[in-house]
């Protein structure tokens, strides 16, 4: 019997009438190699077996509406769903005051940051890769959620932790050429490449912007097989979704 998507909830001081949550890989329709819960459109799952996924979705956290699924680009465009109607919506990242209105990004291995107003008033989500990183996502989210950064909390969903994320010279060219102290998030390792942090990245980002208050940040989507889809490990393969809206 399926009992529906297994889900990461968020353990932050979160006001009330603020919901979150992150999908696992697990308890869906989808088969191999996206099984079994995937959330995604485009990466050639069976139509039928995502939207059958999205469906238990909602049903499991007895959604106020279908997500606001993005189109996502590895960029930093910020869409606020009050004006997004019903658009085609490339970015990513979100965020909304209304409520009833559910922010979704979709990762396997890229890390989704949540963030809500501490009044409960602004709720968003972000989808922040290194690209994403490097180019201001966070910053953009932030600036869009339109509280100001210390009344601001932000949890750090699963991704690809540093043990197993090796990147290249341009990657870290990418942070420290704005940021000379970012390098403390690149270890380098045997094969002359780097090995890199997207957390302590997303930290230090968000502790510029003046956001002090973080949590979450402690999973590797790699390392963990039977819980997370990685597109590092995998290549074919699912993604999960972090969610996030207010009653």
């Amino acid at each position: 019997m399926n009992l529906g998507p297994e889900l990461i909830e968020p353990e932050w001081d979160a006001p009330p009438g603020v919901h979150a949550a992150f999908t696992l890989r697990t308890g869906g329709v989808s088969a191999p190699p996206f099984d079994s819960f995937n959330c995604a459109a485009h990466v050639g799952d069976e139509p039928q077996a995502v939207a059958r996924n999205r469906a238990l979705l909602r049903e499991r956290l007895a959604l106020p509406a279908e997500p606001a699924w993005l189109e996502q680009v590895h960029g930093r465009h910020t869409v606020a769903l009050e004006e997004a109607g019903g658009a085609r919506r490339t970015a990513d990242a979100a965020v909304t005051r209304a409520a009833g209105r559910v922010c979704v990004v979709q990762v396997a291995d890229c890390l989704p940051v949540l963030l809500a107003s501490r009044d409960g008033a602004a709720v968003g989500a972000a989808h922040a890769g290194w690209r994403g990183l490097a180019a201001g996502v966070l910053e953009s989210a932030v600036r869009a959620l339109g509280a100001a950064p210390a009344e601001v909390l932000a949890w750090l969903g699963p991704a690809i932790g540093p043990g197993h994320f090796e990147v290249g010279e341009e990657v870290r060219a990418a942070f420290i050429g704005t940021d000379p102290a970012a390098s403390a998030a690149f270890a380098p390792n045997a094969r002359g490449r780097w090995q890199c942090d997207l957390y302590a990245l997303a930290r230090r980002r968000l502790a510029a912007l003046g956001v002090g208050r973080v949590w979450g940040g402690q999973w590797c989507t790699y390392a963990d097989s039977a819980r997370f889809f990685s597109y590092r490990r995998e290549g074919r393969c699912g993604r999960m979704a972090a969610l996030i809206w207010r009653t």
